[in-house]
């Protein structure tokens, strides 16, 4: 998508805070300021920017599967699930059916049924892409000559030849996890549509734009400790022959243990604030570009 370079320029220091908040403890870096002004005082502006070129190349792809199969899973599920046969029309003189009138709306939970469908689907293509973008974001070192990583490419080539295929998608199990939450970002998005549709007099641009954003923030509410469960098993060492550590995480419950050993519940919210900020106007700018080349579109 054309909308990709900038949001992925803006956006990406953001998910940087964001990872190393949620990869490490208080006793690193206080909050998003500490974070912040440490990386850049260590790092210079490049260390936010660690790990952008998989989700810049990957996010095109990534996005075009997601919306793509959601649009095919809602239309399925309509034609399947939500749309019931024609109803014999007995003797009731008080039902009519008009084969003519227009066929009832996928509900909201039906698009969130579809959402966890695409978030699946698109997982698959995630896993490694955040994996990867995961373990360039963490590693601290300002010069290439004291990090295990000099890039992406060297990154996956690495895990690919101690690990194999199942070291590329480690945390995949994570991430089907994570975007399972999908249900809440599109099951809100209709929901959002639908009201300023019949209560307001926006446009539809401007309500892609606001039910777009605000939908993105529900998703973000309801899925947040998993993510942060999910970026500690991704940069979990993998051990072997990498020659990177100890694995700590073989299950998703001993992640989340550790979350909760270290800082208590709210250790599932931490970075939370850097993601929130983010997450309003970059989907909301995505969501307005795609129901407009949706609606650009033939009728299907």
């Amino acid at each position: 998508m054309t909308l990709t370079l900038p949001r992925h320029t803006v956006g990406h220091p953001f998910d940087t805070i964001k990872v190393r908040l949620q990869t490490t403890t208080s006793a690193r870096f206080a909050g998003p300021l500490a974070c912040l002004t440490q990386t850049l005082r260590n790092e210079g502006l490049a260390g936010l920017y660690k790990g952008a070129t998989p989700p810049l190349v990957g996010w095109m792809f990534m996005d075009s599967v997601m919306l793509g199969s959601l649009s095919v899973y809602r239309r399925l599920l309509h034609e399947t699930l939500f749309s019931p046969p024609p109803r014999p029309n007995h003797h009731d003189p008080h039902l009519h059916d008009d084969p003519a009138s227009p066929p009832l709306p996928l509900p909201a939970y039906g698009h969130g049924l579809a959402g966890i469908l695409a978030g699946a689907t698109v997982s698959f293509v995630a896993a490694p892409v955040e994996h990867v973008k995961a373990r360039l974001q963490i590693q601290y070192a300002a010069h290439k000559s004291g990090r295990r990583y000099s890039g992406p490419v060297d990154c996956a080539r690495k895990i690919w030849r101690y690990h194999g295929l199942g070291g590329v998608y480690h945390g995949l199990q994570a991430t089907l996890l994570f975007r399972s939450f999908f249900f809440f970002w599109w099951g809100s998005y209709d929901v959002f549509s639908r009201w300023m549709a019949q209560h307001t007099s926006l446009s539809a641009p401007a309500i892609n734009f606001w039910a777009g954003g605000l939908s993105a923030q529900v998703f973000w509410l309801f899925s947040y400790p998993s993510d942060v469960v999910k970026q500690r098993i991704m940069t979990d060492p993998l051990g072997g022959g990498l020659g990177d550590g100890v694995r700590r995480f073989p299950r998703w419950r001993d992640a989340a243990r550790a979350v909760y050993t270290e800082s208590g519940v709210m250790g599932y919210w931490r970075g939370f604030l850097p993601c929130f900020l983010r997450a309003f106007p970059a989907n909301a700018m995505a969501l307005l570009v795609f129901e407009a080349a949706m609606r650009a579109l033939p009728d299907r």
